[in-house]
């Protein structure tokens, strides 16, 4: 990340999955340039504008002048965020908000640069299947995961099962789909292979021995039976380690609410889990019927669209009648002005690109 100065593409939008690893490294990144033939920028000077999505291309003095002040106040803004670090997360009126970090792009700067207290909102697994050209081994997993665990011990990691599928294939396991965004993905993909999730499982309670500092979420769930199966192969997987490793401690267990119908269904889904967690990318997407890689309708993608902040509501409502924690994991959560709107909300637990805690802790 170092040697890169930014990122246009001629793809996507700025919730696309690569530009979500962009702003996990810091890189700012132009999505979705597609009127654009990048191949003439070559050895052009260019600037790439990650906050308001522009592109300057040889661009006269007075541009580069303005935008080098712009880098120097970024620069100072970050060295005044510094003096939170050891700070609550705590608004003038005494609510304290907790302030984790997504984790699984990267999880080796992840560690080292975390600014967080309060541990793993998000550790993302698939991407250990993804740059692999074979299904990793239960030791291999249990390696990785018990790695992410001792980093964060004594905080606690939200470990998400595999979330393949749609915009996250696998290169050894292709699906050719009209419309991969509701097609084979998440939980459907890992209750179709069992032996997959079963596997992952006991890889992840075997890492968490002696550390017991692990919670694992299901992603994708649209209904009641989804989870029903997940959490008997999660029980029958917990029952064989435990033979073996009795001193195990048995993690919480939750679920992503990412689609319409679990939204609906949030109260339901409180009742048989232990905490919520909304991934706003997702819901937003399928809430606002918007294709959020694809760039000609990246406009209408909104995270503060009323029908997205009232599903939201819903299910921190359901929490809060159930006694059940939830947090929001998706990009909305790093967005210092969206941030706001959720705390008032009532969402106790934010989980975000490394590089946003430190604006998020500000504005609460």
């Amino acid at each position: 990340s170092k040697r890169i100065a930014g990122i246009i593409s001629a793809r996507g939008s700025n919730s696309s999955h690569v530009a979500i690893l962009a702003r996990a490294m810091g890189i700012p990144a132009v999505m979705g340039a597609s009127n654009v033939s990048l191949g003439w920028m070559d050895q052009c000077e260019v600037i790439a504008d990650g906050y308001q999505g522009r592109i300057y291309v040889q661009p006269p003095a007075i541009v580069k002048t303005e935008y080098s002040r712009l880098i120097k106040e970024e620069s100072l803004l970050k060295k005044e965020l510094r003096g939170l670090r050891n700070l609550p997360a705590e608004t003038s009126d005494g609510f304290k908000v907790a302030l984790m970090v997504n984790s699984g792009l990267l999880a080796d700067e992840a560690i080292s640069h975390s600014e967080t207290e309060d541990g793993v909102g998000l550790y993302r697994t698939e991407f250990l299947f993804m740059v692999r050209e074979s299904f990793p081994s239960e030791s291999e997993q249990q390696e990785m995961y018990h790695k992410i665990l001792k980093a964060y011990a004594p905080m606690s990691v939200n470990i998400r099962t595999i979330d393949v599928g749609g915009d996250k294939p696998l290169p050894y396991l292709p699906v050719a789909e009209d419309n991969p965004s509701l097609g084979w993905r998440g939980i459907r993909v890992a209750l179709d292979h069992p032996d997959i999730l079963v596997t992952q499982i006991k890889a992840l309670l075997k890492a968490s021995l002696g550390l017991n500092n692990m919670n694992i979420m299901f992603p994708m769930l649209s209904n009641l039976d989804e989870l029903d199966e997940a959490q008997a192969l999660y029980e029958n997987a917990l029952y064989e380690v435990k033979l073996k490793h009795p001193d195990i401690a048995t993690p919480k267990v939750g679920v992503m609410i990412e689609v319409p119908s679990a939204m609906l269904l949030a109260e339901s889904f409180a009742k048989r889990v232990d905490f919520l967690s909304i991934g706003s990318n997702d819901l937003t997407q399928y809430l606002l019927a918007v294709d959020r890689n694809n760039p000609r309708v990246a406009k209408l993608y909104d995270t503060l669209n009323p029908a997205v902040l009232r599903g939201i509501k819903l299910v921190v409502d359901a929490g809060v009648k159930q006694a059940k924690p939830v947090c929001v994991c998706g990009e909305m959560a790093g967005d210092p002005i969206a941030a706001l709107l959720l705390v008032a909300m009532g969402v106790g637990s934010l989980s975000m690109a490394n590089s946003n805690i430190a604006r998020v802790k500000w504005v609460i």
